[in-house]
């Protein structure tokens, strides 16, 4: 995970941030700002079992490491959502909400990560797609964009089915990897399309 950011001047490498749960949680909050507990149900409802969570506390522990990484902060109260602004919950009782937010130099290390993610064997299209949307659109055509090349390289250099494999069994396997690959394709011309949309609108 080689993605690096220029944050107050200093290079920090955000390649050590293994934790799928924080790069998701970063996406999140690169949306919209949130809170803890807000958060907390929103990744359940955006990731489902593509990510899961093992306890509430990994949403807390993100936070921390997303913020002691510069890649976001804390909102000041004046600042925080108008429509969340009178609501009492707190991140621990007896205290106001701390909300967060992304900082804008976030988002290179977000789409680089994600770049990274589309070249891993076996990636999850749909959870891909999750990751990508939290991007800026034309952050998002970098990756998609990326991914495409990828596929495109990774069905020319794909062996040929075994010789040891009957014809009838080769034939099947191989329409397998081109539907498979043509699937993905498909994906990505529909994303790149909705994408330069939301651009132009």
């Amino acid at each position: 995970m080689g993605a690096r950011d220029l944050i107050d001047g200093s290079e920090r490498r955000t390649f050590a941030m293994r934790s799928e749960v924080n790069w998701g949680l970063l996406g999140l909050l690169i949306e919209r700002q949130g809170y803890g507990y807000e958060l907390y149900h929103r990744f359940g409802r955006t990731y489902g079992k593509l990510i899961v969570l093992s306890c509430q506390a990994q949403i807390y522990k993100g936070l921390d490491a997303l913020e002691e990484r510069g890649l976001i902060e804390v909102l000041p109260s004046e600042i925080a959502l108008p429509a969340q602004a009178h609501k009492p919950t707190t991140r621990y009782p007896g205290q106001p909400k701390t909300r967060y937010r992304a900082l804008a130099a976030a988002v290179p290390g977000y789409r680089d990560w994600l770049i990274t993610q589309v070249t891993q064997e076996g990636r999850c299209v749909e959870l891909l797609a999750l990751l990508v949307g939290a991007l800026p659109p034309r952050d998002a055509l970098v990756v998609i964009d990326r991914y495409e090349q990828h596929l495109l390289s990774e069905r020319r250099a794909a062996p040929p089915v075994t010789d040891g494999a009957s014809v009838l069994a080769r034939g099947l396997a191989e329409h397998a990897k081109d539907l498979e690959t043509g699937l993905a394709l498909k994906w990505t011309t529909y994303a790149r399309r909705e994408l330069d949309a939301s651009i132009d609108g």
